[in-house]
């Protein structure tokens, strides 16, 4: 019997956990009618006062964390102790637009020939959200709370395996205080999400997940001419190079390569690494990869867990197999694990062939690949054949080869002797085939605004 389209199902153990009817026509043109309204009387709330309303969901959060991390863990899989620290960083993202909100906001003064001109700040609208699974809150909350303070209202279509966590963020929000109609869950399939990008009242639509989901709302929102945000897929770069310190390297490369059990577009996958230290690279990143400890998300020595769904794991082991075929060469790991539940062994494979999945495609699961570069040059120009450009970790002990590996990798972020991870002070966001667009900072809260020029020649 098939499962139902919008369900709850323990991937550590294969239990439907609860189901879902999709919500009805109805219903979608209830919320949509809502949040229109909404907007009307949002856009002109102070911007103090939205800023209140940010940090009561800052506190809502953090006393919830505890039942939130709960619920993602059952869902979709990841440690307990990573959806735990998941809302807190959503509590922190509200919190810093609570505080800078106003300072991004505020009328810009520009010396012209007239006698005044400035630039202003002003909502959008009703923006929609078509949002992933892997971080079921924190995709979300780095959209909505520059959104919402912002002054625009939001609609949320989650991934259909995560609808408990879609509902309590609107929950959250709504105990918070945000009126109704300012942001509102829909439980619905994606073959609707078009109708809805082409109905008129959607201002905007931002969208983090696959390559083909961008595509699609790319091209619905390109017909209707409207503004799109995209972070898609990435195929992270880790380089090292003789001067790093290597224990450390391999031991953030494992970290690097398993977060949220490898299920991360910023996720470290492809391991390039001069050939000076390459073989001793290897060495000691596959015996601490294969040394971890696989099995139930919510046990506290459990370092990966399940993959999110069947689906994810059975492409997973083709994008392998057909690696090793093609000719790279497997190190550690290499197929799923026994018994219940979506588990795949930590693996590495050294040299994918181009042509092969492990080079070209994105691997989401606890699957690095390690490449060997001859000097600097040739890691650099490794790292940028890819088609991905979300992030990339450069390790190295020489200012020198730092400075130059931030100028010339193609990404949106370059973390030095440092894993990728995003901050809500900092630009989030890919080029190529990761996207276009950024969130958070000030960046993420201007991406949803119409930048207004005025100007005036006398009064």
């Amino acid at each position: 019997m098939s499962r139902p389209q919008i369900a709850a199902v323990d991937p550590a153990t294969g239990e439907l956990l609860e189901a879902f009817a999709p919500a009805s026509a109805a219903e979608v043109e209830g919320a949509l009618a809502a949040a229109t309204r909404r907007f009307d009387s949002w856009r002109r709330t102070p911007v103090a006062d939205r800023a209140r309303l940010l940090l009561r969901a800052a506190e809502r959060l953090e006393a919830e964390r505890s039942e939130l991390a709960a619920t993602m863990t059952a869902e979709m899989g990841k440690l307990l102790s990573a959806a735990t620290a998941e809302v807190e960083k959503c509590a922190l993202a509200c919190r810093y637009y609570a505080e800078n909100a106003a300072a991004f906001l505020a009328p810009q003064r520009v010396e012209t020939g007239a006698a005044e001109s400035w630039i202003r700040h002003e909502p959008l609208g009703v923006v929609l959200a078509v949002m992933p699974w892997n971080f079921p809150l924190w995709q979300v909350f780095r959209f909505a709370a520059p959104a919402l303070a912002a002054g625009n209202v939001g609609l949320l279509k989650h991934a259909s395996n995560v609808p408990r966590s879609a509902l309590a963020i609107e929950r959250v929000l709504r105990e918070a205080g945000f009126p109704d109609g300012c942001f509102r869950t829909l439980l619905i399939e994606s073959s609707r999400v078009e109708g809805l990008i082409a109905d008129p009242r959607i201002a905007a639509v931002t969208l983090t997940g696959s390559e083909p989901a961008g595509r699609a709302v790319a091209a619905a929102a390109g017909r209707a001419i409207k503004k799109t945000v995209l972070e898609l897929g990435g195929s992270d770069p880790f380089l090292v190079l003789p001067s790093a310190d290597l224990a450390r390297a391999a031991e953030v490369a494992v970290r690097a390569r398993t977060i949220n059990n490898g299920q991360s577009c910023i996720a470290a996958k492809r391991f390039i690494v001069h050939d000076a230290v390459y073989d001793a690279f290897e060495r000691d990143f596959v015996g601490r990869l294969a040394a971890l400890r696989v099995g139930d998300p919510r046990a506290p020595t459990t370092e990966v867990g399940p993959l999110a769904t069947p689906a994810i794991l059975a492409e997973l082991e083709q994008q392998v197999a057909a690696t090793v075929a093609a000719g790279g060469r497997l190190l550690c790991g290499g197929s799923r694990l026994a018994g219940p539940g979506n588990f795949y062994a930590p693996t590495a494979i050294a040299e994918p062939p181009a042509g092969s999945p492990g080079h070209d495609e994105e691997l989401f699961g606890p699957v690095a690949c390690l490449f060997r570069a001859r000097d600097l040059r040739h890691a650099i120009a490794i790292a940028n054949r890819s088609e991905f450009g979300l992030g990339a970790s450069v390790w190295t002990g020489d200012r020198a080869e730092a400075e130059r590996a931030i100028a010339e990798l193609e990404t949106g972020t370059v973390c030095v002797n440092a894993m990728v991870a995003s901050d809500p002070r900092l630009p989030f966001g890919g080029i190529k085939r990761s996207g276009y667009g950024r969130e958070l900072s000030s960046h993420g809260l201007l991406e949803f605004v119409n930048v207004k020029a005025v100007s005036i020649d006398a009064l």
